[in-house]
């Protein structure tokens, strides 16, 4: 069934990363100093790759478009990372994380790469404590954990509500030693434009000062993309508004599989939409389903304060429908079940587009736990929640800062609304065991690639991914590339291959540029998000899915013909920036309707309505859908599929149960 080799190693799944390591090919100490390594993104899998590539001896060039790399958006990761230490004592282990993962991808991803990931997330920890990254400690010292989505066991390290920032700072620390000792030259404003291939390598990319709008040629023995995923194809998500798929989808006309790009993740806990105005989504940790309680009115079109509607007229409906993880079942389960709620008109606030999400019982029940440590066994209830709201506060208190900030609501006295909304894509540049792209040379790393998270992403293992990539597999794996390069010498950047790049490139920028339409980009990329939001969005259908196609396609003629970009592209200009890539995104949102009418199937966060059990959940097809679809480019934005067949030989395939 499989047209392309993802090279998994031979032997025991639990052996098969210790063999790896053991046997794989090496660069000496004198050939890495004249070796190039190119790393695109500074977020945590492309600051933890450029330094630990600089710190074994390569040569190290790295590029973000953002002013500074701890502006990457890692640095918005609120609840946690995964790493299955079993400090609790509560039962866990490297299989457990495994099985967790895969399951909770709804048994769409490789075994091996998962379990490489299980198997290094303990050492992400070790490397982060020694950086100093402050993770929350108990009161003896020992580092804490607290549960996330899809587990029954607390593996979730965490400092506060700013997990992403303080583990970026760790690894943005790591990184500027390597700038300060002249490893890593580090282009700041810069944003990847091409892929240059030479004799089908990758050999360099086409860079864009943003600052001067000068094009700039950059060769490398390898390239490496950590640039994040494209959930702002959706145009509200909860990503920065400067994520894009721009240079994964570079590398994809280049040549690079796109692998499985239906499969995106829909928060359960965000903000939700408050008008047309909007610009971009906030998230609500998932950590405050830990001591958040998700209910709606059992009466329909209740529109009195939450705190009048009685304790019997509530419906907890996680804990309704899925008592033994309540709360706390995975992403995609937790966003169905809220749409359809509100969908039967039991939805909250002006929009009728929310739900609950209510602190008061654990309120309680620790302000019960501190009275009693104080002498007090008795305490009365306002004793209760004075003292319960400084633990709440102290574990979330920056998350409900965000909140009251953004809403104008007190989240300690009245519940918060919320509402699912895009966070993160499972799917990405198709990746082997190696992290190699389709194009030799050419590695991803990160959201950016497709390769553990299957069809849905358990909370907390973003920044595990991340980190695992850059600090721990790849550079291992791309030792197997570049043991074979070592004779290859820097080549000219006057090459033609680079030579045709650029005139590629500042041909699209001046195209761009001399439409001279009527339209501004963001009216574009509205329009993209709505058709994506409502027809490959928390669900899909056939019907939906070919209308949507067919509109990309007329939007895209449209946007070719009809859009406006002040300026000129040989200066700053922040709307050409937007424009190139919501070009990218319009190609990939019609990508992505293809793929999602391809996969006759639910599966984790991509649902298509024909296909679920009795009860609305996913109902996936193992005989006819258990493979990775990596979709070629082909002229004309045009797509050839391409199938990797997933074989379980150390997990039980069976329907997904949270019950």
């Amino acid at each position: 069934m499989s047209d392309i080799n993802s090279n998994i190693p031979e032997g025991e799944l639990t052996q098969k990363w210790t063999k790896f390591k053991s046997s794989v090919a090496l660069v000496n100490p004198s050939n890495k100093r004249s070796i190039e390594v190119i790393v695109v993104g500074s977020g945590l899998a492309g600051a933890s790759a450029a330094a630990t590539l600089a710190e074994m001896g390569y040569k190290v060039k790295c590029f973000c478009f953002q002013d500074s790399p701890r502006r990457a958006h890692s640095i918005a990761a609120q609840g946690g990372i995964n790493a299955a230490k079993n400090y609790q004592n509560d039962g866990d282990s490297t299989y457990r994380l495994f099985y967790d993962t895969i399951k909770g991808g709804d048994y769409r991803a490789r075994e091996a790469n998962v379990h490489r990931l299980a198997e290094v997330s303990t050492n992400i920890i070790d490397q982060c404590v020694a950086q100093g990254v402050p993770l929350a400690r108990e009161y003896g010292g020992l580092l804490d954990n607290r549960s996330f989505g899809g587990t029954q066991v607390q593996r979730t390290f965490y400092a506060a509500g700013q997990t992403g920032q303080q583990l970026l700072l760790g690894a943005y620390s790591a990184l500027e030693r390597q700038i300060g000792m002249g490893k890593v030259e580090m282009y700041t404003r810069h944003e990847m434009l091409e892929v240059v291939k030479i004799d089908g390598k990758a050999r360099g990319i086409i860079a864009r000062n943003l600052i001067t709008g000068q094009l700039e040629r950059h060769f490398g023995h390898a390239v490496v993309l950590g640039t994040g995923g494209y959930g702002n194809v959706f145009y509200l998500s909860t990503n920065a508004m400067g994520s894009n798929v721009t240079a994964a989808w570079k590398a994809h006309k280049q040549g690079a599989y796109f692998a499985n790009p239906c499969y995106t993740q829909i928060h359960p806990t965000c903000i939700p939409v408050s008008g047309d105005h909007q610009s971009k989504l906030t998230l609500m940790s998932e950590s405050l389903r830990n001591d958040g309680r998700i209910w709606v009115p059992k009466k329909k079109d209740d529109n009195r304060k939450p705190t009048d509607i009685p304790e019997d007229e509530r419906d907890y409906y996680l804990e309704r429908r899925y008592p033994a993880f309540g709360n706390l079942v995975p992403r995609d389960v937790a966003s169905r079940a809220a749409k359809e709620r509100c969908d039967a008109g039991y939805g909250v606030g002006a929009s009728k587009l929310a739900v609950y999400l209510d602190f008061k019982a654990n309120t309680e029940r620790y302000g019960k736990i501190e009275a009693s440590k104080a002498g007090n066994h008795n305490p009365d209830k306002e004793t209760c929640m004075r003292l319960g709201t400084a633990v709440i506060k102290e574990k979330y208190g920056n998350l409900f800062d965000m909140y009251a900030q953004i809403t104008g609501e007190n989240p300690y006295e009245t519940p918060m609304r919320i509402y699912p909304a895009v966070h993160y894509t499972m799917g990405g540049l198709w990746v082997d065991y190696n992290l190699m792209t389709s194009v030799p040379g050419l590695y991803c790393t990160g959201e950016a690639n497709f390769s553990d998270h299957g069809a849905n992403r358990l909370g907390a293992s973003a920044l595990m991914q991340g980190l695992a990539d850059g600090y721990f597999v790849l550079p291992y794996t791309i030792g197997a590339y570049l043991s074979k390069e070592i004779s290859v010498k820097a080549i000219p950047t006057d090459h033609p291959a680079f030579v045709e790049a650029e005139a590629k490139a500042k041909g699209i920028l001046d195209t761009l540029i001399n439409i001279k339409g009527t339209k501004s980009v963001d009216h574009f990329h509205k329009r993209l998000g709505l058709i994506m939001w409502d027809k490959c969005g928390m669900s899909r259908s056939e019907q939906g899915l070919k209308q949507a196609i067919e509109e990309i396609r007329a939007l895209r003629a449209e946007f070719w013909r009809d859009v406006r970009v002040p300026g000129t592209s040989d200066e700053l200009n922040t709307e050409l920036e937007k424009a190139g890539r919501v070009a990218d995104f319009i190609e990939l949102g019609e990508l992505m309707c293809i793929d999602a009418l391809n996969r006759n199937e639910s599966c984790g966060g991509h649902f298509r309505e024909e296909y679920q059990t009795e009860e609305g959940e996913a109902l996936r097809d193992d005989v006819n859908y258990a493979y990775v679809a990596a979709w070629e480019f082909k002229e004309g934005v045009n797509f050839e599929l391409h199938k990797e067949e997933l074989k379980f030989e150390n997990i039980k395939v069976a329907q997904r149960s949270y019950k």
